[in-house]
């Protein structure tokens, strides 16, 4: 496949059926249009790109637009979906599976809403999970609660097996709500779905609360992490500077990428130091982290430090390589080192008072604020909207501040990571004051 088919959608075929929502064709009517199947998105807004694409006469590269079509592949009333949550929890989760629900029921008349319990545990019938009927009623207020209405759980199962049951359910489409494993194993069940030549659309709602998902402007739940983050750094400073030499080390998710980490420390303006998994840093040295803190301490006498869970694994002597059942290196607790390395450089210098907060889990379980709400609703009506159409193997997300539809396969190349000669991390910088490099 050529670069500019790069984001083509896999379709089960062509469309049967006419769309029950009573939307226009015609611009200027004050009624919402149908999306054509020719409406494409640039992908590259640089001017660079658009002067390359005119000196060589090429079709610049784009984006399927997401929106409601009015040819479906699927008959509305005679339909049934799926939904799943897997992995670990991520504000918003209980707003997608709501989203989707009402988009189905009430947008499209479809009947049968099946949910899938504790992942893709749910769809191995040896787990003793039983499915389970989600309804309106049912899911109505999940929004005010954070976790996973349907509940999770991490690691794969037999792909034929799931698909095995999802064939003998009779679904027609399925809704994964997860982060990068969890896509790349909806991507493995469409794969195995085309083998079968059976028509059933897989689509993935990227949920991972680090927003380390490739080439998508954000994922859902991220702003929620750094919005409930910024109060709890807020208490930290202030425990910093109620004593001598105060410090406050608080550790935030961030496995790979540390923008959570770095978004709150912009959110909340009181942070010295903002240690992530993309950068480099050594303890010692005249360079080093140590020793720039305790320059920090010599004039400010406090100093708030922010820290991803990723961050400093390099620091750990004899590390011994473990995976979760997810397949992510679990990493070693980079909190607790800083607390106990800094305590033993000071020893016998100067007296600090050292706080070292983990609030993660609190993080991870809230429910999902005012802004991340509006978005998971509008990921779950799109995600819906391509599933009638036929349309299979894509995630439903916002590039360019625009929503689209992206091959799964796309996504999980590879972890977005925040660039260290990027403007947003100069942000950081410029907020906290810390030296470009650390050692």
């Amino acid at each position: 496949m050529n670069d500019r088919n790069r984001f083509y959608i896999e379709s089960l075929g062509a469309p049967k059926f006419k769309s029950p929502l009573e939307l226009s064709t015609l611009k200027g009517d004050h009624i919402f249009d149908f999306i054509r199947e020719s409406d494409k998105l640039v992908f590259d807004l640089s001017m660079e790109h658009y002067q390359h694409c005119l000196e060589k006469g090429e079709e610049p590269l784009c984006l399927e637009k997401a929106g409601p079509r009015q040819d479906l592949f699927f008959d509305s009333e005679n339909t049934t979906a799926a939904i799943v949550t897997c992995g670990g929890l991520c504000p918003g989760i209980n707003n997608v599976i709501r989203g989707l629900v009402m988009a189905l029921h009430y947008f499209y008349g479809v009947k049968k809403i099946i949910g899938v319990p504790y992942g893709y545990e749910g769809l191995n019938p040896e787990k003793g999970h039983e499915l389970v009927k989600l309804t309106p009623e049912k899911v109505k207020d999940i929004h005010q609660f954070g976790g996973t209405y349907l509940g999770s759980s991490r690691g794969a199962q037999d792909v034929s097996v799931m698909v095995d049951t999802l064939q003998d359910n009779k679904v027609d489409m399925l809704f994964a709500i997860g982060g990068d494993g969890t896509l790349k194993g909806v991507n493995a069940l469409g794969e195995e779905i085309s083998k079968r030549n059976a028509k059933i659309s897989v689509v993935g709602i990227p949920k991972t609360i680090d927003n380390d998902i490739d080439l998508i402007d954000e994922s859902f739940g991220f702003e929620t992490a750094f919005d409930v983050a910024s109060p709890i750094i807020r208490d930290a400073h202030n425990e910093a500077t109620g004593a001598y030499n105060g410090i406050s080390i608080i550790k935030l998710m961030g496995r790979d990428s540390g923008f959570i980490a770095a978004s709150a420390a912009l959110a909340m303006p009181v942070v010295n130091f903002v240690l992530i998994p993309e950068m480099d840093f050594s303890l010692d040295g005249e360079e080093g982290f140590l020793k720039v803190l305790e320059k920090r301490l010599q004039k400010k006498k406090h100093a708030v430090i922010v820290v991803a869970e990723g961050a400093g694994q390099q620091l750990f002597k004899d590390r011994k390589i473990v995976k979760d059942a997810s397949g992510n290196i679990q990493h070693e607790d980079i909190g607790v080192f800083l607390k106990e390395k800094i305590a033993e450089y000071f020893k016998g210098k100067s007296p600090v008072t050292i706080k070292y907060i983990d609030p993660s889990y609190i993080v991870r379980c809230a429910p999902a604020n005012s802004s991340d709400s509006v978005f998971c609703s509008r990921l779950a009506y799109q995600a819906v909207h391509g599933a009638m159409a036929g349309k299979t193997k894509f995630v439903a997300s916002r590039v360019n501040n625009r929503y689209v539809y992206v091959p799964i396969s796309e996504v999980t190349k590879k972890r977005k990571k925040i660039e260290l000669e990027g403007e947003f991390w100069f942000s950081v910088l410029q907020s906290t004051g810390q030296p470009f490099s650390l050692g």
